[in-house]
């Protein structure tokens, strides 16, 4: 698989679950250590992740674009998207997103997650 597809993969099972509302499945794409930052203060582990996303409302969809992909070793590659946010009662939030995945055993999961809100 080259980097973008893993990455696709990745981002594809997160998503999928961001749309689901299924915040423990959500997790599950993430390392137990994962940094995570979404539009709230940062937290680190599954157990954070799953919060955050059990606190956004039904309806919420993730759309994403790859803007870049690179590979720091053979276990670890960065991501850069830009992604939109959609919900049932107001516009979209578009936003950027940073990701670092790495490969543990034989899957690749999120190890750190960065939003940045575009003005």
């Amino acid at each position: 698989m080259s980097d973008e597809q893993i990455l696709r993969t990745v981002l594809d099972r997160w998503a999928s679950a961001v749309d689901a509302h299924e915040p423990e499945r959500v997790a599950s794409s993430f390392t137990e250590d994962a940094i995570f930052q979404g539009l709230r203060p940062y937290t680190v582990g599954r157990a954070g992740v799953a919060a955050y996303y059990a606190s956004q409302p039904l309806g919420l969809t993730a759309v994403y674009d790859v803007r870049e992909v690179r590979r720091f070793a053979d276990d670890l590659l960065l991501g850069y998207l830009d992604v939109r946010f959609g919900f049932t009662d107001r516009p979209a939030l578009s936003v950027h997103l940073g990701v670092v995945v790495r490969r543990v055993d034989d899957d690749w999961l999120i190890a750190h997650y960065q939003v940045s809100k575009l003005d």
